[in-house]
């Protein structure tokens, strides 16, 4: 048989234009008293009645590019994804001294950081399509942190929360009770920034209040393993894992589907 490579040449160019257009996205703005922000969605625009939905928390530098990149990915599975803008429009990081100054900000104050968290999902619920019932929460690095804390407020809207290579530790153990959310941590099993009492605190917190939960680490991945920006040299402590990003986000769509 023989084939007719223009014709396949140019089948390839549709289909790849399909998949290009398959995921839309659209800032979205919002206000809290005189604090103004902006998020975004990202959706799959075949989208036709009700879909389920993802509130997604950035890293420590805030809604980028690489927001985008991950929220595409799960919106290529059928989610709409917001994700939520924490520290406001006119406050965004420029380098890592200056994100690690507005994570501090808000690691020690946990209640902001839940009050701006359950404002970005007010501003999912808003978008249109997003099936209420059906609602989970995705973090990276800083984020991850937040989804933990999330769940740790006992809202009753997010049925499961995705941390990846978040902080694990909580100034609020007894927090744990109100969890209502499925829960699924990964995590680099080199990663020097979580301490191994946090790990062990996180266990007991779930088994304690008898919590629905997984904790995933991979071998030879530090932090930031789904960053590809974050470099291959893991003696840095952060750096991009191939194996542990396409394993993590495998195990995340599992997650999904038996949560939602």
């Amino acid at each position: 048989m023989k084939w007719n490579v223009g014709v396949l040449s140019a089948a390839a160019m549709l289909v790849s234009a399909a998949a290009m257009s398959a995921v839309k996205s659209n800032p979205v703005s919002y206000k809290k008293g005189a604090d103004s922000f902006e998020g975004l969605v990202v959706y799959p625009d075949t989208v036709k009645g009700k879909a389920p939905a993802i509130l997604m928390l950035p890293n420590w530098m805030g809604v980028t590019e690489e927001t985008k990149t991950q929220a595409t990915r799960f919106a290529n599975l059928g989610y709409i994804v917001f994700a939520a803008d924490i520290y406001g429009k006119d406050h965004r990081p420029k380098n890592a001294d200056e994100a690690g100054k507005m994570v501090g900000a808000y690691k020690s104050d946990r209640k902001l950081y839940r009050d701006r968290i359950l404002l970005g999902l007010e501003q999912l619920k808003k978008q249109t399509n997003v099936d209420a019932s059906k609602i989970a929460a995705v973090g990276y690095c800083f984020g991850g942190t937040g989804v933990i804390e999330l769940a740790r407020t006992g809202n009753k809207d997010v049925k499961s929360v995705l941390s990846f290579h978040g902080g694990l530790d909580s100034p609020t153990p007894a927090d744990g009770k109100n969890i209502k959310a499925h829960v699924i941590a990964f995590h680099g099993a080199d990663d020097p920034y979580e301490k191994p009492e946090d790990f062990a605190a996180f266990q007991k917190e779930m088994r304690d209040n008898k919590i629905d939960w997984e904790l995933v680490q991979f071998g030879n991945a530090v932090h930031s393993f789904t960053e590809k920006g974050a470099g291959t040299d893991n003696s840095k402590g952060a750096a991009y894992n191939e194996n542990a990003d396409k394993r993590s986000f495998a195990d995340a769509e599992r997650f999904l589907k038996d949560t939602l």
